[in-house]
């Protein structure tokens, strides 16, 4: 007959069993990582990673990749003081903050023994450091790291700021240009000095590499033994990896690309880093190799395929690829604007259930010899049930503010009147005018002091003529501005007729931001901004994932939800 195991035996073994895979972890984490005879990567920084992920990411799965690996064995070898400046370029998703600002530091205080070393972490947003800085604390204080670790590292203060321990070292979270430029640590990590999803402006942008050059330079107690990481995303051609890769030669320097862009020296060998890494992609054949995905176990080709539609070129080639102009040059490339003439019957565009114009206004004293331009954009849906935009009119004037009052005479028709009275017409006139003819919703003005005084002046004059007025603030320059809506052009969600003004349009776009002009660019990606945040021009990819859950739920596709639909013709 079976006898029942006593439960104090079977907490016994319990116990027995679980210090035994904690000595062996902490054996495994306290080495460098190294690669077994299966080919699977032991050890060091990754291995602790594996062992506490659970702790900071309880419901997400942890997904092993090589490109964990590459950044880990470089963090190592700072750790080991074979690097001391290191520079890491990695696409979004790669867990670059989790794995720089958060296990890392807490690998060097416990499995490395090295609780005395001080970090100072900058990012271009103190709320990004102290995010991190919790979790580092929540990791350093949970039971399992203190079991293991807690006789080398006791805590003694806790803050989002600030992190210490009682054998002095501390972690410090601060940002491009805060505190910390007031303290000194062994270990200097900026992860993301450059906020890429504001596209910062190049006065901003500029005012971050300067703070790098003159002050995070000199925030080190030691200049020698100290270590220096910067862990980003690349955003513009001209930004600290930028400075670093051009001017600083004593920086490893450690790039992933999204997709595997083929690298060879003269003699045909692939470049590696100053440890000796050589991105496992790299064959001697180019065909071989040549856009092989660095993470298909998270980043899988249908991902990547919406990802890439989803950032545009120049968002692509910078924060995923790592080379910061898209190749082949442009931003908005003349081929990605869709012919209206298939889409037009008897000669008139489609119904539009929605029109926008946007102003590009120059009528202040300095803007006195610059033109205004004006553009009219319509929202209509094609075959598929999808939105596209399409561009109705637009204009490019030199004008005053407003013109003489003139009178219709009596009996005259307003044709008559129109033909009259335009050649004397100012920007407000012109404005009215248009909106007006094109029958718009919505008229956008941007919200600086002269476009505030037109918006009160074309209130005033034409209130009940059945379209609004709204006022927009810009985030970013124009650079900026325009890259947020690219996608749609590149997604060819954008159509134009065959007309001399939409040439002008497309034109002056091709050649943005070194041509002449820029007043119908930035009237145009005013109007599409507007159009992507108000929901009316999506993605083909936001829809049908929209449709998909419609019939998960409902069992039937969701109608296109385009609010106020006329059948208008323009």
């Amino acid at each position: 007959m079976n006898r029942a195991v006593p439960r104090a035996d079977i907490e016994r073994f319990t116990a027995t069993l679980a210090e035994k895979r904690r000595r062996l972890a902490k054996a495994e984490h306290s080495t460098r990582g190294y690669r077994d005879e299966d080919g699977v990567w032991r050890g060091g920084l990754l291995s602790f990673v594996r062992y506490f992920w659970h702790i900071l990411e309880p419901g997400t799965p942890f997904v092993d990749g090589w490109p964990l690996e590459a950044i880990c064995e470089h963090l190592e070898a700072v750790t080991f003081g074979e690097i001391t400046r290191l520079l890491m370029n990695v696409p979004p998703g790669f867990m670059k903050s989790l794995l720089t600002d958060v296990f890392w530091p807490a690998w060097e205080w416990g499995p490395m023994e090295l609780p005395h070393i001080r970090y100072v972490a900058f990012s271009y947003s103190s709320s990004l450091t102290q995010r991190d800085n919790g979790k580092f604390k929540d990791l350093i204080t949970c039971p399992e790291y203190q079991l293991m670790y807690g006789d080398i590292v006791r805590v003694r203060k806790v803050g989002e700021e600030k992190v210490s321990n009682e054998k002095h070292g501390w972690k410090l979270a601060s940002s491009v240009g805060g505190v910390g430029t007031g303290e000194r640590g062994d270990r200097i990590i900026l992860d993301d000095p450059h906020n890429v999803k504001e596209s910062e402006s190049e006065a901003v942008r500029q005012e971050t590499i300067r703070w790098f050059r003159e002050s995070m330079s000199s925030r080190l107690n030691n200049m020698e033994t100290g270590a220096k990481v910067v862990i980003m995303q690349r955003v513009n051609e001209e930004d600290v990896s930028g400075v670093i890769i051009r001017e600083l030669r004593d920086y490893t320097h450690l790039m992933i690309p999204m997709e595997y862009i083929w690298d060879a020296d003269d003699d045909g060998e692939p470049y590696t880093t100053d440890i000796g890494w050589v991105d496992p992609r790299w064959r001697p054949e180019q065909d071989e190799c040549e856009g092989e995905l660095a993470w298909p176990e998270r980043f899988s080709e249908p991902t990547i395929r919406t990802m890439k539609s989803d950032a545009g070129p120049f968002a692509w080639a910078s924060q995923y690829q790592q080379i910061p102009q898209a190749r082949g040059g442009g931003i908005f490339k003349i081929d990605w604007w869709q012919p209206a003439e298939p889409i037009m019957a008897n000669g008139k565009y489609p119904p539009l259930s929605y029109v926008v114009a946007s102003l590009d206004g120059a009528y202040t004293e300095k803007e006195e010899n610059d033109p205004s331009a004006l553009t009219v954009w319509g929202i209509f849906s094609n075959e598929e049930g999808y939105s596209r935009a399409l561009l109705i009119h637009a204009w490019r004037k030199r004008l005053p503010f407003s013109g003489p009052r003139m009178d219709i005479l009596p009996g005259e028709h307003e044709s008559s009147y129109i033909a009259r009275t335009r050649k004397h017409w100012g920007l407000v006139e012109w404005v009215a005018y248009s909106c007006n003819r094109y029958k718009c919703d919505k008229l956008l003005i941007e919200a600086k002091a002269s476009g505030i005084s037109a918006a009160q002046s074309l209130r005033n004059s034409h209130g009940r003529a059945g379209w609004s007025i709204q006022l927009v603030e810009p985030k970013g320059d124009k650079m900026a501005r325009a890259l947020a809506v690219q996608p749609a052009f590149s997604q060819e969600m954008i159509y134009a007729p065959d007309k001399d003004w939409a040439e002008m349009v497309k034109d002056e776009m091709a050649i943005f931001p070194k041509g002449k002009h820029d007043d119908l660019t930035d009237s145009a990606t005013q109007a599409i901004k507007h159009l992507r945040d108000s929901g009316l021009l999506r993605s083909d990819e936001d829809r049908r994932a929209e449709d998909m859950e419609a019939l998960r739920h409902k069992g039937a596709p969701k109608k296109a939800p385009y609010p106020g639909f006329r059948g208008r013709q323009a």
